[in-house]
């Protein structure tokens, strides 16, 4: 039987199933990241913060990006993303300075340090990322939630602020 809500919830406004297809996805987000964030604290001593910062970079030529460009990618705003740039530049993660290509720009690179903090935290993260999330999907589920979860990225953008990351078709 469908949960009822109160006339005030924001619930109220949604389905059913569209209720509990919300609901299910945000106790999932909020609970990987957390499970996330916890997993490279302890095995590798950086946050899911820094893992997407170090991520995104590896998918730029050379680790090195327009600090307005890795903001796009990692859904975050640009005062947000400086800010936690900086505690990385001083752990020496990452370098910043003017952009090759336009020096009015501030570009962003991964440092030696960054790379090889990289390569040491993937393996427990992807062993950690397969047990309590990849093995919990059959094959085809696993290629459903992929054409899912690629519709709704597009529609986001679509009617999102941010634009599309240069590099996703």
């Amino acid at each position: 039987m469908p949960q009822e809500f109160a006339p005030g919830s924001p619930f109220a406004l949604l389905t059913g199933a569209e209720t509990a297809a919300w609901y299910a996805y945000m106790k999932v987000h909020l609970r990987l990241e957390y499970e996330l964030n916890r997993q490279l604290r302890a095995d590798s001593g950086i946050s899911l913060a820094d893992y997407h910062v170090l991520v995104a970079l590896t998918s730029a030529a050379g680790g090195r990006m327009r600090v307005t460009d890795l903001a796009i990618r990692i859904g975050w705003e640009r005062s947000r993303l400086s800010h936690h740039l900086k505690r990385m530049r001083e752990r020496g993660l990452v370098e910043t300075g003017p952009d090759p290509d336009d020096r009015r720009a501030t570009g962003v690179v991964l440092s030696e340090a960054g790379w090889r903090v990289l390569r040491e935290a993937a393996p427990d993260h992807v062993g950690f990322v397969r047990r309590a999330f990849l093995d919990a999907l059959e094959p085809g589920e696993l290629a459903q939630l992929t054409t899912s979860l690629e519709r709704v990225y597009d529609t986001l953008v679509e009617h999102g602020t941010l634009p599309r990351p240069d590099d996703h078709p």
